[in-house]
């Protein structure tokens, strides 16, 4: 009954709050186990107009504005450890989208949250919060939401709460999303529509082809290819590769453990 309730208020709120919202978060994630201490940190955003959201980084979210200008934004290469998510919460339609180099992937997020709203609360900056329980990717997470902020969205594929999520960590604390900033949006713009679908198995199938040859260098067999490094040394593109697999095989924290790639 306090669930209804609290939904009923949420689509109260909703007629007197803007429709267009944007909010910043502060993520940070661990993706090498074997250095606990090496913690990636990175400003991500989640953009709201209505029932339709994008989730995604700071330098993702400037890499689309600049497409959409006809310009030439970076992009990532490989698969793996991405967070661009599209939301349509009418529809419960929830997409992953994997850009690698120039091809964009969507990959349907189909698991449905069971979250358990507990009774604590707290106060996270001015907003007076919640707390609630779930399961996802393998892992167990603990959100904090306010009905203060009456979206039921949040970062990355989270939604479905009675409020915005505005933190958000798993219990090894290995990934955690953090609300430092809430502000108007102008506009919430989509230039990643060309999009080719694929389930998790074609994931791992990608991403394990990736990391056979990152730099594509069976393409360049005969050729002579170097890279200059950072104090000007030229190094072989084979030994660029290597370091590229070397790094992939130790970034083996995915956010999704249950369909993390045994290479």
């Amino acid at each position: 009954m306090k669930f209804r309730l609290s939904i009923y208020i949420l689509l109260i709120s909703l007629n007197c709050f803007s429709q267009k919202m944007s909010f910043v978060y502060d993520v940070k994630y661990r993706l090498n186990t074997k250095k606990p201490n090496d913690v990636n940190r990175s400003l991500m955003i989640l953009d709201i107009d209505a029932d339709q959201s994008i989730f995604r980084e700071e330098i993702d979210k400037k890499a689309d504005s600049l497409q959409q200008n006809n310009k030439k934004g970076m992009y990532p290469n490989g698969v793996e450890n991405q967070f661009y998510v599209k939301k349509n919460l009418k529809k419960s339609e929830i997409q992953k989208i994997i850009t690698n180099s120039t091809i964009n992937y969507l990959l349907p997020i189909d698991d449905k949250l069971e979250w358990k709203i507990l009774s604590d609360q707290k106060n996270i900056g001015k907003y007076k919060s919640q707390k609630a329980e779930t399961s996802y990717g393998g892992r167990i997470w603990n959100a904090w939401f306010t009905t203060e902020l009456p979206f039921s969205d949040g970062p990355y594929i989270f939604n479905g709460l009675p409020g915005l999520i505005i933190s958000i960590s798993d219990s090894n604390n290995d990934y955690s999303f953090e609300l430092i900033e809430v502000k108007k949006l102008d506009k919430l713009f989509d230039v990643r529509s060309k999009l080719i679908k694929i389930d998790w198995k074609k994931y791992d199938y990608i991403a394990r082809s990736y990391f056979n040859d990152p730099l594509d260098v069976n393409s360049k067999i005969g050729k002579t290819v170097t890279f200059t490094d950072a104090q000007g040394k030229k190094v072989e593109i084979s030994d660029v590769n290597k370091s590229m697999q070397e790094t992939i095989l130790n970034d083996n924290n995915p956010l999704e453990l249950n369909h993390k790639v045994n290479y």
